[in-house]
């Protein structure tokens, strides 16, 4: 999960539901067979609740067995306890890459990949504070996480340490991306000194009708998506208008469209 709107939407459909909160909830005690999880939360579409879980990212199956996903760790976890927030990064340690592996096709391209991967320590609280290292970059107290836009690339680290990585080509990549994250917060973690914001990147309609699904279905009211691209950077109109980008297709956009939007 890369932790975009979309993206939570797809965890919010999957724990809306008691069944599926039953399973999370069996699985935070320790990975479970089928068999397991079929006795203790029932038989009925169970198929189709473990693939919700699966879709959203928070559960997969490995070897017969059910378990959390690193990222449905962190989401139980951080239901349960938020961090407190840092004032600056004095006491924060350097980060090092202690995992990294592929976890699903991007649902917006089958041709690339969505990442898992994890930093140590966690940098909790402090994380809220490396928003301006960032060109485009916005944190989201709602999942307590940074959203950090890199290109094509979506990128979200975690207060509790895990990072999820959208639209990554190859390993090689995903390797390079981490790299570069890791030296950029080490960085500022050594100079122990809060990052002073940075002007916000200028965005203009061509660039958010890259996103848009540029089908002129008309559904936002507009003539078209270039003209809905046109009113969205003028704050003539809103972004749910486009009820098409609420799509599980279209997760990646929605987020680039949001993250873009925050700069104007």
């Amino acid at each position: 999960m890369t932790g975009s709107p979309a993206d939570v939407k797809l965890v919010s459909n999957a724990m809306a539901n008691a069944t599926r909160r039953k399973i999370m909830a069996l699985l935070m005690e320790k990975e479970r067979t089928r068999e397991e999880v079929e006795s203790a939360a029932g038989g009925a579409m169970l198929d189709y609740h473990l693939q919700m879980l699966e879709q959203a990212g928070l559960v997969e199956m490995k070897e017969g067995r059910i378990i959390l996903t690193d990222f449905g760790k962190n989401f139980l976890e951080s239901k349960a306890e938020k961090p407190a927030e840092a004032k600056d990064l004095v006491g924060a340690k350097p980060l090092q890459v202690v995992e990294l592996r592929q976890l699903l096709p991007c649902i917006a391209d089958a041709s690339k990949f969505r990442i898992i991967a994890r930093f140590e320590p966690p940098l909790g609280g402090a994380l809220k504070l490396l928003e301006p290292l960032f060109p485009r970059a916005r944190y989201s107290d709602k999942i307590g996480a940074l959203i950090i836009q890199k290109g094509n690339i979506l990128i979200t680290i975690y207060a509790a340490g895990n990072v999820t990585m959208t639209m990554i080509k190859s390993d090689e990549e995903a390797r390079e991306t981490l790299d570069d994250l890791k030296k950029t917060i080490n960085e500022a973690i050594e100079k122990g000194v809060t990052p002073v914001p940075r002007e916000k990147v200028k965005v203009d309609h061509a660039e958010l009708y890259k996103y848009l699904p540029k089908s002129d279905c008309r559904v936002c009211e507009e003539q078209s998506c270039y003209a809905f691209a046109i009113k969205l950077v003028a704050r003539e109109t809103a972004l749910e208008k486009c009820t098409p980008l609420l799509e599980a297709r279209y997760s990646t956009n929605l987020e680039h469209i949001r993250t873009l939007l925050e700069y104007l």
